[in-house]
């Protein structure tokens, strides 16, 4: 069979492959053609190189990702790979490779920083670990660490009691989350099973999942796939079983504070660098390197990787001449292994106790896994690796002066669902899968099962989750509603912040684009964050967190507020100024001006060049108007207090239908193709804006090849199937019809 690509109406590449080997190089060369910008950007992030394409803008990162070793264990787990694994990996960077020489090397990107800088940046040739180190970095800052130093600040500037007012319980995470669901057959109108969901994540640009189908002589798969990663990993359908996951919130790593302390160890000023165990002072591993920076100097930076993991931190000095730092133990590093033995079988998964033996090789994040097959089994399931930690120990930061790292737990056995299972990153109702400390609020999961159970008498079928997808309801109003004065406590307000109350007691809870009245809400939220801010007993929040820069997202004292409130405001502490708190936040708000929600609460695309004084950001032009919230579960989160914009939701939605391939949906929020000048740079937005993700085409047998036969070369000029996507140049003659 040879090599072919068939486009369908909205330019994603549905791919054919003799073996499996030569499926994984088309998948390759194809994805340097749409994304060749994206994937460069990524094995970048992997190598700690960024710097030196786009400048100062990636030192951050850079740093953070040479202390983490991403790239250095990307190469260890590449070396760990089964033979056809590794055969595999190497067919999918052969692909990259001659992809990126024809097409994906010439992205605007890459001309308009040379053109700012005055200077050319040369591409590399892929390293053959590179896929590994793309999955590493999608996931290196998705796990509970993050938030375990944010509890670290907050224990080490108000004290341990407050960890659990603004790092602990079912809403510590701004934003959080991802959507799920199963429906056995019984409750679908096919009689065959339905799974659908929407994975939140930052809006990057272009997106982080790409559309693909994939098919060779063992199988035909649709899926979203990680660019620069072969196969299809979160989300599939191989015709005969199809799965999705969702975050499990988990504590998959452990956090350890190090006391570190350096020892002259030769004449020529080289150091030794030792790290305080249970055992005692013992050296510690140290790569010096040197990062450069495009328009810059260059930077020197110290990897430093204690018995317990690699030190992610800054060092902070303590008075005894040592040093504090934070290091982590990656499941991944520890192991030297990304999971990838799972991606093979996953494509070859013809029943849903495949995919979950299959998800048994995962690691990192811990998953929740829905998983379902045409022959009606449905199943749950947790997989990947967590450290056997209890409870208590997944609160703070361990004492590295005390604390050994232990093995990871067993996962339990996958069960059937025989209804209908929702997943939304709240607080497990099973015991032993609460793996987690702090958990996203069970807002979205309620209101999920809430929707569901108003299915039609017939079934559902995916023609009816738009509603779902789209839902606007804002989580945990009755909450805010409580704090509003009423009775005489009225008089103590303003006419205006009066008329304020009236209008949130009358509102239907929605936060719809074009709502006045959210909009109102929203205001008061954000007066109410900025008086809890500024509270005195909260003054040390604000104290410089000494981890790094690559951390102040997550430091951030106003986002943080905002996801503990209202709750917050039940601390002791506060207890007695909670009506003086409200008062004032109502008198602010009701003179904010009279708009929609969705005039101010609208996309923010993130695209690298946002960062990068000078150049052009290609999501200029795409702020639409948002209806959602964080609190919704049609999640628009966005970080109340600082911003309106929407940084973060649904990055992709999906749903499978068991029953017949061809009725299932895909739908992210931009397009196919991550070139700016493209129809289908960001042509499935409109769908998307309206929760309403295309049908799965059925495409015609006559998939065309994927290269010139008669161009061994590669020369991507006879046709536009063999560019980034059909849609730069239109030619009829060429042009798949998706429906035929």
């Amino acid at each position: 069979m040879a090599t072919g690509l068939a486009r369908d109406q909205h330019g994603i590449p549905h791919l054919r492959g003799g073996d499996v080997f030569e499926l994984a190089a088309a998948q390759g060369e194809v994805t340097a053609h749409d994304r060749g910008w994206q994937i460069e950007v990524d094995r970048r992030r992997a190598e700690g190189t960024l710097a030196a394409l786009i400048g100062a803008a990636g030192l951050d990162w850079d740093v953070f990702a040479r202390r983490a070793r991403l790239d250095d264990t990307a190469r260890r787990t590449f070396a760990t790979l089964g033979d056809e694994d590794r055969a595999f990996v190497r067919a999918y960077v052969d692909g990259v490779r001659r992809g990126i020489r024809e097409v994906g090397g010439r992205a605007a990107e890459f001309a308009e920083l040379d053109a700012l800088f005055g200077d050319r940046a040369p591409l590399d040739d892929w390293p053959e670990h590179a896929p590994l180190g793309i999955l590493h970095v999608a996931h290196a800052l998705f796990s509970s660490f993050p938030s375990l130093l944010w509890a670290e600040h907050v224990a080490r500037t108000l004290g341990d009691p407050w960890v659990e007012v603004l790092a602990g319980g079912d809403d510590a995470e701004p934003a959080s989350g991802s959507n799920a669901w199963a429906l056995h057959g019984s409750q679908t109108g096919s009689g065959f099973p339905i799974l659908a969901g929407d994975p939140h994540r930052i809006f990057e640009l272009p997106g982080v999942y790409q559309q693909v189908g994939l098919a060779c002589d063992e199988f035909d798969v649709i899926g979203l796939a990680f660019p620069g990663v072969p196969g299809v990993a979160h989300f599939g359908h191989t015709g005969h079983a199809a799965w999705g996951i969702t975050n499990a919130i988990a504590h998959s790593v452990d956090v350890f504070h190090e006391r570190l302390r350096r020892v002259p160890v030769a004449s020529d000023g080289e150091e030794l660098i030792e790290a305080l165990g249970p055992d005692g002072w013992r050296a510690a591993a140290v790569d010096r390197s040197t990062i450069a920076v495009r328009g810059g100097e260059p930077v020197e930076v110290e990897a430093i990787e204690t018995d317990r993991g690699t030190v992610i931190t800054d060092l902070v000095a303590r008075p005894d001449g040592d040093f504090d730092a934070w290091s982590v133990r990656m499941p991944a590093r520890a192991g030297s292994d990304l999971g990838f033995a799972a991606l093979l079988p996953l494509l070859r998964a013809r029943s849903a106790a495949d995919v979950v033996a299959a998800f048994g090789r995962w690691v990192d994040p811990v998953n929740r896994l829905l998983t379902a097959d045409r022959a009606g089994a449905v199943l749950s399931a947790t997989v990947g690796r967590a450290p056997d930690r209890p409870r208590a120990e997944r609160r703070l930061p361990l004492d590295a002066t005390r604390t050994h790292p232990v093995a990871d737990r067993r996962m339990p056995p996958a069960i059937a669902v025989d209804a209908v299972a929702v997943d939304a990153n709240e607080r497990p109702s099973r015991d032993d899968v609460d793996l987690g400390w702090a958990y996203a609020h069970p807002h979205r999961a309620r209101r999920i099962r809430t929707l569901l159970d108003a299915a039609p008498p017939a079934g559902l079928t995916t023609d009816d989750l738009a509603p779902i997808w789209g839902d606007a309801l804002l989580g945990g109003l009755e909450g805010w509603l409580a704090l509003l004065p009423t009775g005489a406590a009225l008089d103590d307000l303003t006419p205006e912040a009066r008329r304020t109350c009236a209008q949130l007691r009358a509102w239907n809870g929605v936060m719809d684009a074009d709502s006045p009245a959210a909009a109102r809400f929203a205001a008061f939220r954000e007066e109410l964050v900025a008086e809890v801010a500024a509270l005195p007993e909260l003054a040390r929040l604000h104290d410089p967190h000494g981890f790094g820069a690559i951390y102040d997202p997550w430091m951030g004292v106003r986002g943080r507020i905002a996801a503990a409130l209202p709750r917050l405001l039940d601390a002791p502490a506060l207890r007695s100024q909670r009506d003086r708190l409200v008062r004032a936040a109502l008198n602010a708000a009701a003179v904010r001006p009279d708009e929609p929600w969705g005039e101010e609460h609208r996309m923010l695309p993130l695209h690298v060049f946002v960062d990068v004084p000078g150049a052009t950001d290609p999501g200029r032009d795409l702020d639409v108007g948002l209806s959602g919230d964080g609190e919704s579960v049609r999640c628009t989160g966005s970080t109340p207090g600082v911003t309106r914009r929407s940084w973060r939701g649904s990055v992709a939605r999906w749903a499978w239908d068991l029953g017949e391939r061809d009725r299932s949906r895909w739908g992210v929020p931009f397009g196919a193709s991550g070139d700016p000048a493209s129809a289908h740079f960001a042509d499935q937005l409109a769908d998307w804006v309206a929760a309403t993700p295309p049908l799965v085409p059925r495409l015609a047998p006559d998939i065309r090849p994927l290269r010139d036969p008669n161009d061994p070369a590669g020369d991507q000029a006879a046709s536009p199937l063999w560019g980034r996507d059909a849609a730069r140049s239109p030619a009829p003659e060429t042009e798949q019809d998706a429906d035929s």
